[in-house]
């Protein structure tokens, strides 16, 4: 079966999940472990917030059926373990996992607590679950890209910046993303015209001087990978961007309403609604390995004119005409 295919698989028999309820009444008070592997910023906030909002919709109201143990990790690997081993001595019924690391991290601690993940490139890959149609073992939950969207990102960049010869694809090489992204390079038509560079930093020490160093050659653009280095760190390599008059092009909607030139992706803020719907059904007994793997069903291209602007670019009228949000 295509992915594409059971994107829509929310029904299907329910199956019993006794770790998820053992020893718990229906009405009783239920346990929801939470692990943000990037920082408790605004945007991570409101993410987790429509997490919560659509679990009380469901008829989880915290606090009188059931309790959140919520930790963030701010992308630093040691804090996130240490946070795991805490989520897990809770005992909750069910974990909420956000981001690779975090899922990595959490599932060396444990193979039994269902596990409900978003914001996860490439699970199967990965080597998280079996197959997206059925995950298996006590896990399931919600990407939201895929490593194709590169040459998506590079016929942005190369639309609102004709004159572009050159490309930084900016992550982090320890990242388990990093070499899935850089194998569809090979896949960048010859007629785009453009060189791409895999561009590696690992800290924040390191964006200005990589960033300022590849900006010394004309012509250049950049593709912030969705990477936890990146998340975190969006505020600097915006800053060193426009510093160097460097176009940018994103994965995320909130990079470019901070001041970012163009971003296309998922709307990270449903996944995490989705993620609720998941959450709601393993507390009500069923098997996340049973449940599919989900992929967005929707992209969002996102142009900054602002930003445009102060760049000196003039954004074509068909590339606003698609766009589903101008920031002015």
């Amino acid at each position: 079966m295509k992915r594409r295919e059971f994107i829509t698989l929310l029904g299907g028999a329910s199956v019993a999940w006794p770790l998820a309820a053992q020893a718990q009444q229906p009405e009783g008070m239920r346990r929801i472990g939470v692990l943000i592997g990037v920082s408790r910023d605004a945007e991570g906030q409101a993410r987790v917030a429509a997490f919560r909002e659509t679990l009380q919709a469901l008829g989880w109201a915290d606090g009188r059926n059931v309790q959140f143990d919520e930790r963030w990790s701010g992308g630093d690997a040691q804090l996130m373990q240490r946070q795991a081993k805490e989520l897990i001595a809770g005992k909750p019924d069910v974990i909420l996992v956000a981001t690779n690391p975090a899922l990595a991290t959490v599932l060396q601690e444990t193979r039994t607590v269902p596990i409900v993940f978003a914001q996860v490139v490439d699970p199967v890959g990965a080597g998280f679950v079996t197959s997206a149609a059925r995950p298996g073992g006590n896990i399931t939950g919600f990407s939201h890209i895929e490593y194709t969207f590169l040459g998506k990102w590079l016929d942005l960049l190369k639309e609102i910046a004709p004159r572009l010869t050159r490309v930084a694809v900016l992550g982090n090489p320890t990242d388990y993303v990093w070499p899935n992204f850089l194998r569809t390079i090979a896949d960048v038509p010859p007629s785009l015209g453009l060189k791409v560079i895999p561009t590696g930093i690992q800290n924040s020490e390191d964006i200005e001087s990589v960033i300022d160093a590849f900006a010394r050659e004309p012509n250049g653009g950049v593709v912030n990978l969705p990477t936890p280095t990146n998340f975190v760190n969006r505020a600097l390599i915006l800053r060193s961007a426009m510093r160097n008059r460097l176009p940018i092009v994103y994965h995320l909607r909130f990079f470019t309403a901070e001041g970012g030139l163009m971003s296309y992706g998922a709307n990270n803020i449903d996944l995490f609604r989705r993620a609720a719907s998941y959450v709601d059904r393993v507390l009500k007994g069923e098997n996340p390995g049973d449940l599919p793997v989900q992929f967005p069903t929707k992209y969002e291209l996102v142009i900054n004119l602002k930003t445009a602007t102060a760049l000196g670019l003039e954004v074509p009228p068909s590339l606003l005409a698609r766009a589903d949000e101008v920031i002015e």
